[in-house]
């Protein structure tokens, strides 16, 4: 009955960021128009991408079940106004197609960073939510030299950064219960072939159930300027995200040393899913920050 109710709060919770999203785009009197979209060869598929804007690049890395417009929406024009944005879907998600090759951080930053050897991009700024963000963790580690700097919204490097809850989810989760809802809405919408629904599923929560670790020695290696934005009840166990925060070189007092380079925000009254509806907030963090 628990796990019930769970898997009907995540649906409800999933279907008011869809008409928040597609509602602050409407009022702003903007649409998703990229300059630019197309496929990138990665590590045996073929990974879909679009571009928005002109200036440095920053890559986007949405959430798990989630296509670019999901995800990122309401934000892009925000972030498109000095940047150049990449959004990435990655595999089995949105344009991208299923495949049979079994998924892991690793492959899938390693993704990321082929998708930027496709486009000629030196360099960028990457931003990732949920399990983007653990993907971006990943890409700081395993590519350094193609970071500028980073964001992490509501994300960890490791399975133990979130509630023990949270990594039981998915546990009795089944495709079925996602039919007819507003994930499969999106994945009809634009998915290269509708038939590997609930193959693309099952991958999904397999790949959920799989303990992950960045490692702790790795995260304290990154050079790049982090930017950590998290729910102050969005299902990560604070006293981890505390841990990682110091990991990057905060937690200090600045008024006796100098002040770090990353950077930690909570945002108060949100949860997982919510936190990605606070456009302005997201937006002035990440705006101030990366420039």
């Amino acid at each position: 009955m628990k796990n019930i109710c769970t898997i009907a709060r995540f649906f409800k919770l999933f279907c008011c960021t869809i008409i928040v999203v597609l509602t602050a785009a409407q009022a702003n009197g903007q649409q998703l128009k990229p300059v630019s979209s197309g496929y990138a060869p990665a590590n045996g598929i073929s990974v879909y991408y679009e571009i928005y804007g002109q200036g440095k690049p920053l890559v986007l890395l949405h959430g798990a079940f989630y296509t670019i417009g999901l995800n990122w929406a309401a934000l892009i024009p925000e972030l498109a106004k000095d940047h150049q944005v990449i959004a990435i879907e990655m595999q089995g998600h949105g344009h991208t197609a299923y495949a049979e090759r079994k998924l892991s951080i690793t492959t899938l930053a390693a993704d990321v960073e082929k998708v930027m050897d496709h486009l000629k991009i030196d360099s960028a700024d990457v931003a990732g939510f949920s399990m983007g963000g653990s993907i971006a963790y990943q890409f700081a580690v395993q590519s350094p030299k193609r970071l500028r700097k980073l964001v992490i919204i509501s994300s960890t490097y490791k399975t133990a950064g979130w509630l023990p809850v949270v990594n039981g989810g998915f546990k009795d989760f089944k495709p079925e219960l996602f039919d007819n809802t507003p994930l499969q809405t999106a994945y009809d919408e634009v998915a290269p072939d509708k038939a590997n629904w609930h193959r693309f599923l099952t991958q999904m929560f397999q790949f959920a159930e799989e303990p992950f670790d960045v490692g702790a020695e790795n995260i304290a290696k990154i050079t790049a300027p982090v930017l950590i934005i998290a729910g102050d009840n969005d299902g990560l166990d604070k006293v981890e995200l505390a841990k990682t925060y110091q990991l990057l070189g905060g937690g200090v007092s600045a008024d006796l040393q100098p002040m770090p380079t990353s950077q930690l925000a909570i945002v108060p009254a949100q949860g997982h899913v919510s936190v990605m509806m606070q456009t302005a907030t997201l937006a002035g963090y990440m705006q101030q920050f990366l420039q």
